[in-house]
């Protein structure tokens, strides 16, 4: 009775949506990623340079839109260092991508340490502000799920529409799948793949920071280190969930984070009295992967995901 409680209540998918939004923009740029032939596992480590770089230029008295465009160019520097790598070079995509999440939280801690040598507790911002749509605010449950969340939120769910739109309904979104499906017809053409795959990886790395500067300026006011924690890896089982489309992807960052709120409501039921509170920590990603199992069974990989391309070779 009290789960259904909660799940009938508009607080409990308030929380799932504001939950869900990091994840819809980091899986959207890994989508994109992927959907080019790239698979980007530097996703962890940009989203944490995405969550401080924005964090730190608002600190340093830019605006909040301005900082969300410092994390974008952020997470775009390290997806050109990845595009670079993997797709000209042909090198290891795991390899790089691991190296990527390395460099790219090593050397966020260590500007961090630079920018601020004696504070031992982060500072604080003024963060986005919740803003509720006129009118649509008003519909019950509905309203205060959906229609009183950041401007930031209603950017992720933009950023999914914008992704499924020119991904599947224009020729440069065409070009884009086919660079992950058959990379030799899209150079037959007279394409570029390697333009193609470099261009899909910037612009996706800048989305998964922007995921990371979510939790910095909208989530919460300050940064720390822990405050990823893992999202980068779940975004990456996100996007096989939603078989590569942006959709079932989105679907898929609400039923996560649904979990997760689920769980932090439980623990304060007589039933999280009864039960370690670790049972409910690990839930949401146990039934994650029970989810994840059932849909890549169905799931279509991109043909060419991890296959580095020469023009002229067989």
């Amino acid at each position: 009775m009290e789960i259904v409680e909660i799940l009938l209540s508009a607080s409990f998918w308030a929380a799932a949506i504001r939950i869900a939004s990091p994840l819809i923009f980091a899986a959207m740029g890994e989508l994109i990623c992927e959907r080019a032939g790239v698979l980007n596992l530097g996703i962890e480590g940009i989203m944490v340079t995405g969550a401080f770089a924005g964090w730190m230029a608002v600190y340093a008295g830019t605006g909040l839109w301005a900082g969300v465009g410092v994390a974008l160019l952020a997470g775009m520097t390290f997806g050109l260092l990845h595009s670079v790598l993997t797709v000209p070079f042909g090198l290891s995509q795991h390899v790089v991508g691991l190296g990527i999440t390395l460099l790219a939280t090593s050397a966020t801690y260590y500007a961090y340490r630079l920018a601020l040598p004696e504070v031992t507790s982060p500072p604080k911002i003024e963060a986005f502000q919740p803003w509720p749509v006129p009118g649509l605010s008003e519909i019950p449950i509905l309203g205060e799920a959906l229609f009183t969340q950041t401007p930031l939120t209603y950017a992720a769910f933009a950023t999914a529409a914008l992704v499924a739109l020119v991904l599947f309904r224009t020729p440069l979104g065409l070009a884009v799948r086919a660079a992950g499906e058959n990379p030799a017809a899209v150079a037959a053409q007279g394409l570029s793949v390697t333009v193609l795959r470099m261009g899909a990886v910037i612009v996706g790395s800048g989305l998964m920071a922007v995921g990371g500067a979510f939790l910095t300026m909208s989530a919460f006011d300050s940064f720390f280190f822990e405050m990823v924690n893992g999202r980068g890896w779940i975004c990456i089982a996100l996007v096989v969930f939603g078989a590569w489309k942006p959709g079932k992807t989105l679907l898929g960052a609400i039923l996560f984070a649904a979990f997760d709120a689920l769980q932090i409501r439980l623990q304060q039921t007589p039933l999280g009295a009864d039960i370690p509170y670790q049972v409910f920590l690990m839930a949401p990603y146990i039934l994650s992967i029970l989810a994840l199992v059932v849909m890549s069974r169905r799931a279509q990989v991109p043909a060419a995901l991890m296959v580095p391309f020469n023009r002229g070779e067989r």
